[in-house]
């Protein structure tokens, strides 16, 4: 049998090999970095999902080698298929920023400023979204679209007023519990996530539209207003559980577990578990479990150094893959070296290394070492 040809495609000047069947998106992510466009309502482990939110647009100026010619449109990189010697920019193209921060600026028209009291607030893809590529104000003028609250069952409460209608809840629903209870009701600016009649949720995994959803429009009743996220820990730790893969992420603020939420990626997907297939997990790990005495902890969670989870945390902390360099084609300069300047905080004194917060001891003992 002979090997599978594979697909060269260049994206922001940084080629990579991908299997016939990719998407920009998914070649994007091997390469990592900046270079990866962002995704709101695209999950690789939701068939169906993407091609909704637009926010992952991207040029494609070489369609491939048998066929040259640039594509007129921007592309949603979550839906097109790469082809062989395929040329794309993201951060390199004018024309993307300019179309994302629209894109941004159309999310945000109906979405509240209620950052301050929303439990999403410090791992919200929208906030990252609007900080990263949006604009700094608004041209709306007219009044926002409100929705009354509404309970789906004893556990998640719907703010539909926050939902951008990503459709990732719906496709949990579709894919993993046996009969969906909601949907998409109404159309156009009327369009909401809804049961009808206000119908309760009780399916065993119904609780992962939780980890799904990519705003606060979803939240956990058991969590709600309890603490700030960046003031927790997150601690990986596991169970035999004969519904799920058992497998979950622990929130704890000291020997308390404040909430439980599976396992997530650099892309705030659900990992894959251990023993295989997605580690979605069911409602009685989820919400049920609120115990030390409940789990076998493994230890801290992997954090990203750029997130705010990691304020005050400093082991395990993941440095993010810089591509900077390979998208210039060059190093960045600088315009001076602070250490030269200020002479202090030694640069090469590895902050992620040490015990606790970084003190004007702990420069002055590597100091005395060298």
């Amino acid at each position: 049998m002979s090997e599978q040809q594979l697909f060269k495609v260049t994206i922001d000047n940084i080629t990579v090999e991908v299997a016939p069947g990719t998407t920009v998106l998914e070649a994007a992510r091997m390469i990592g970095g900046d270079v990866t466009p962002p995704a709101m309502c695209f999950y690789s482990k939701l068939k169906g999902s993407g091609g909704k939110c637009r926010t992952c647009l991207v040029e494609v100026s070489k369609g491939s080698e048998k066929d040259p010619r640039p594509m007129p449109k921007l592309m949603a990189s979550c839906r097109t298929a790469v082809m062989d010697g395929m040329e794309v920019k993201n951060i390199t193209s004018d024309r993307v920023k300019d179309a994302r921060a629209g894109v941004v600026e159309f999310l945000l028209i109906n979405h509240p400023l209620d950052c301050p009291i929303c439990d999403q607030a410090g791992e919200c893809h929208l906030q990252d979204l609007g900080y990263e590529h949006g604009k700094e104000g608004t041209r709306y003028e007219f009044n926002r679209r409100t929705f009354e609250k509404h309970d789906l069952g004893p556990y998640i409460q719907l703010h539909m007023t926050r939902c951008i209608l990503c459709y990732r809840c719906v496709y949990v629903a579709d894919q993993l519990t046996e009969n969906r209870g909601h949907g998409i009701l109404d159309r156009g600016d009327h369009a909401q996530i809804a049961t009808y009649i206000e119908k309760a949720l009780t399916s065993d995994f119904i609780g992962n539209v939780i980890d799904v959803c990519p705003v606060g429009a979803l939240t956990d009743k058991t969590f709600r207003f309890k603490n700030r996220v960046w003031f927790t820990k997150p601690v990986d730790a596991h169970r035999d559980c004969d519904k799920c893969c058992g497998e979950v992420q622990l929130w704890m603020r000291g020997e308390e577990v404040l909430r439980v939420t599976a396992r997530k990626d650099q892309w705030g997907e659900v990992k894959e578990s251990s023993k295989g297939g997605t580690g979605w997990i069911c409602n009685e790990c989820r919400f049920e479990k609120k115990k030390t005495a409940d789990w076998v902890v493994e230890g801290p969670s992997m954090v990203n150094r750029h997130s705010v989870i990691s304020q005050g945390h400093y082991l395990g902390m993941q440095q993010p893959h810089e591509t900077i360099a390979k998208v210039m084609g060059r190093a960045p300069r600088l315009l001076m070296d602070i250490h030269e300047v200020s002479e202090v905080n030694d640069p090469s004194v590895d902050l992620s290394a040490i015990e606790g917060p970084a003190t004007g001891a702990t420069f002055k003992k590597e100091k005395s070492k060298s």
